[in-house]
């Protein structure tokens, strides 16, 4: 029995569909059907239910699943270990963000592929519960965003630094002039907001209950970027993070008059886990650099 086995196996089975695995594992969809066929003469059973129209795993392939998914798990934790083991002279280091944390991470990124040019970083955007659910699955080493109003008991949320829900408008704006603003001064703004499930968008609702439906929106949007353009060359007012703003000086976040507006920016991880070299060396970057700086928290030592 091989590894490479077990991995084509695993990818059938999560696709029960033997061409899509193939295009997946780009490997012949022949190649892929003859390996399983030695895994299951191997093994001496049959692994999955094959029709002209459909296929689908077999009692024999269900109890598999689990074993094999751990097994490869634990292969690639065995080769992850090793290579660390070299310097991080090599590796890939896979980074889950969501789209307010994107303009933070730049900075990290040039720093990290400088000091480790063997190291490859695949960065992955998306909204909290995707990249969240990816680290859950093991395809992510870890993922910067907002701490979730809800905590997931497999993940460890570590707080890298503190921000607060503000009203985003462009510099030219009325309330550009304002210091703080209170939800009476809002009232009457044309409003873009971030759609929802987005992290700005779920701390609002949080914050302030029944108000979204009270305020005159004309545009939800779940692209920040996108959002922040609409807002610098109209009107338009939002309400994202302060961070979001890095490098966007064509626009200013107002504090919002009312309690509880932070929201933590955190590094979340799988419990108990093994965290690759790599991964505590780029937090250590990102927790330097001038996008988080005193904000950090040293909990690398921990």
């Amino acid at each position: 029995m091989e590894l490479r086995q077990l991995k084509y196996f695993v990818k059938t089975a999560q696709t029960l569909n033997f061409s899509e695995a193939a295009r997946a594992l780009f490997v012949t969809q022949s190649t892929l059907s003859q390996q399983i066929r030695c895994l299951e003469q191997e093994l001496g059973v049959e692994l999955f239910q094959r029709s002209s129209h459909s296929v689908a795993l077999t009692e024999s392939g269900e109890h598999l699943l689990p074993i094999a998914v751990r097994t490869l798990q634990d292969a690639q934790l065995c080769f992850t270990q090793i290579s660390d083991l070299k310097q991080l002279l090599s590796g890939v280091l896979n980074i889950g963000i969501t789209y307010t944390f994107a303009p933070i991470l730049t900075e990290s990124v040039k720093e990290f592929s400088s000091q480790y040019p063997g190291v490859k970083l695949n960065i992955t955007c998306g909204t909290m519960s995707e990249v969240l659910d990816m680290l859950k699955k093991r395809e992510l080493d870890f993922v910067l965003c907002f701490k979730p109003n809800i905590l997931d008991e497999e993940i460890d949320s570590h707080i890298l630094f503190d921000n607060h829900l503000s009203v985003i408008v462009s510099k030219n704006h009325p309330l550009a002039e304002k210091s703080v603003v209170s939800l009476d001064d809002i009232k009457g703004q044309v409003f873009a907001m971030p759609a929802k499930e987005t992290q700005a968008r779920n701390a609002f609702d949080r914050i302030f209950p029944g108000m979204y439906e009270k305020l005159n929106v004309k545009v939800d949007i779940n692209e920040v970027n996108v959002l922040l353009d609409l807002v610098s060359a109209t009107k338009m007012v939002t309400v994202l993070s302060e961070a979001t703003l890095l490098h966007k000086t064509a626009l200013k976040a107002i504090p919002i008059d009312a309690p509880a507006t932070q929201m933590e920016g955190c590094v979340h991880t799988i419990k108990k886990a093994y965290r690759k070299r790599a991964a505590d060396e780029f937090i250590r970057i990102l927790s330097q650099s001038n996008a988080v700086m005193e904000r950090a928290y040293n909990w690398l030592n921990q």
